[in-house]
């Protein structure tokens, strides 16, 4: 009995001795972080990312989900399955809406700001043997367009209607991630391919390594049909392999976007520690490079969360 009574007293003992220890400890917050294909660009970021909060914001467990990127993302945001995502502006401002043919079947009305972050330039690409060299050359021939209603896929929607063409003047669309599209066209199953990424995007410049490219250039007149939130924009000669001259394009700004139900305090951490760790970030991809804070309130399509506007008003900025 009293062998029994000194085994029970060490079990609570050591029991008790847990529950102290753990006591102080703040509960785990889970932070999914909502990306792209992961040879697109946002999955780099969103893993970048993952790495800063996981090791700068006390309490929390990070996870990156690669997805099918902008509408995918912002509807799991809605949904609450997801605390971060990336996501193109001209589909956040559609989310909020509730356009059903961009694929939102009613107002995203939980979506909440983080951050405008940097551009995404609409790369067009064709094998050089295809013979295209604008976007007239395409009519007759194979495009991917980006997975259906992907945030990629509205930007080629809308980049044809504005140079008066469609799908339909196409002999093939295809509605393929980026890898998917690049390996059809090494494989001249394809002709060209509609991307909207970072500069130096790995699809488009395993491609440029593969077979000889040419990179099309969307016109200022398009540019101007389409009007805001597309802005003007230039790919640098010699981001690819092959391109020798600067290509006129149009470019749509991305943003970082949560949900109304991330407390505050995260959607503070979340936005605090994204700028003060861009060189961490610089080195999980280029494109982060152009992120500025100057630059983080800029079109906005919704709501800032309360979170991130604590950290811009002690910057100032509101």
């Amino acid at each position: 009995m009293i062998t029994l009574n000194r085994r029970s007293l060490v079990t609570l003992m050591a029991a008790t001795a847990m529950g102290l220890s753990l006591a102080p400890a703040k509960a785990d917050q889970f932070v999914n972080i909502l990306t792209g294909g992961t040879s697109g660009v946002y999955y780099p970021l969103g893993v970048g990312l993952s790495k800063i909060y996981a090791e700068k914001i006390e309490g929390v467990r990070t996870q990156v989900q690669s997805t099918k990127a902008s509408v995918e993302n912002l509807n799991l945001l809605q949904q609450g399955k997801g605390e971060l995502a990336l996501a193109l502006g001209d589909s956040v401002k559609l989310a909020w809406e509730g356009n059903a043919d961009a694929g939102f079947k009613a107002p995203l009305d939980k979506l909440r700001g983080i951050a405008a972050v940097y551009p995404n330039y609409i790369q067009i690409v064709a094998s050089k043997e295809s013979g295209i060299t604008d976007l007239a050359g395409f009519k007759g021939k194979g495009l991917s367009v980006g997975a259906a209603k992907s945030g990629t896929e509205l930007n080629a929607r809308a980049i044809f209607a504005a140079a008066g063409m469609s799908y339909d003047d196409l002999s093939k669309t295809e509605y393929l991630p980026f890898a998917e599209s690049v390996e059809l066209i090494k494989n001249r199953q394809l002709d060209g391919t509609l991307q909207s990424a970072g500069l130096g995007v790995s699809s488009i410049k395993d491609l440029s390594t593969s077979v000889d490219i040419q990179m099309v250039a969307v016109p200022a007149e398009v540019v101007t049909a389409l009007g805001a939130p597309y802005i003007a924009a230039t790919i640098p000669a010699g981001t690819y392999n092959g391109q020798d001259a600067d290509v006129p394009t149009v470019a749509v700004v991305n943003f970082l976007v949560t949900h109304s139900d991330v407390s505050d305090d995260l959607a503070y951490e979340m936005t605090k520690q994204l700028f003060e760790n861009l060189p961490e970030l610089e080195a999980a991809h280029n494109a982060a490079k152009q992120i500025k804070l100057e630059n983080a309130l800029n079109g906005m399509p919704v709501p800032l969360h309360p979170g991130a506007e604590r950290f811009y008003k002690e910057k100032g900025m509101m």
